[in-house]
Parts: C-alpha cells; structure tokens; sequence
C-alpha cells in the first residue's frame, strides 16, 4: 500500500508538471498581425499582410521582409527575445505580452535595456506595439 501510495504522489507530481509547462505553450501555432504601431504611429495595413509570427515553445520565426529566428524566455509577463538566424541575430530585446480572448498582443522594447510598463508606444520611438490573431 506504502508503495502504491508513493507511486501515485510520483505520477501526481510527474503530471502536474506537465500541466505547469510552460505558459508559452498555449501561444504555439501561427499568429497574423492585425494591428502593429511604432512610436505612436500605426503601420498601414498593406505592411501586415506578408508578415507572420510562428511560435513553438521556446522557439520563434518572424516572416516579414525577410525571416527572422530565435529564442523566446518567459518570465511571467516578460518575454526576452533573442535573435539567431536573419536580421536580428544577435541581438536582445525585451518585451511584455497578454494573450487574452485568443489575441496576443506584444509590446516590445527594441532596445533591449528594460521591459515596456504598459501596451502604448506614444512618445517612445524604440517601442513597437503589435496585436495577432492566431491563423
């Protein structure tokens, strides 16, 4: 019965861990811009409509312009980026993010030197503001 016991507190654990992983993973899949702004200035549609963001779990791949790949850490809201592949190997922004009602929406600090307090990027020219739609 001892055994058993234990057994089971060893599953419970095993699968509680699994539930817990990462927040991240409910963002994996393919997400579309549908609102993207800079220093308080919005990007017109036509910019949109060639970019995407592809999450999978701690990995990211950006298509816009050109292709964009690196790593992604979670720390509650916060998210560190950094760059491997493309433009921004190399390099390191922070950024926050919420993921509610099936939009995430991100506002990064493109440099680098801390996170963004809230979603708005009027009067901070290194700020960029994009809210996805899951594809």
């Amino acid at each position: 019965m001892r055994q058993l016991t234990i057994l089971l507190l060893v599953c419970f654990s095993i699968g509680c861990s699994v539930f817990k992983k990462h927040k991240s993973d409910s963002l994996n899949g393919t997400w579309v811009p549908i609102k993207q702004e800079m220093g308080g200035t919005a990007f017109p549609a036509a910019v949109l409509e060639k970019q995407k963001l592809i999450i999978n779990d701690s990995n990211y791949t950006v298509m816009a312009e050109s292709v964009d790949k690196g790593v992604l850490r979670f720390n509650g809201d916060k998210i560190d980026i950094y760059g491997k592949d493309g433009v921004n190997a190399g390099k390191h922004f922070t950024a926050i993010y919420k993921y509610e009602n099936d939009m995430l929406t991100i506002c990064y600090n493109l440099t680098g030197d801390g996170y963004p307090e809230a979603f708005d990027t009027k009067g901070k020219p290194m700020y960029f503001l994009s809210e996805f739609k899951r594809n």
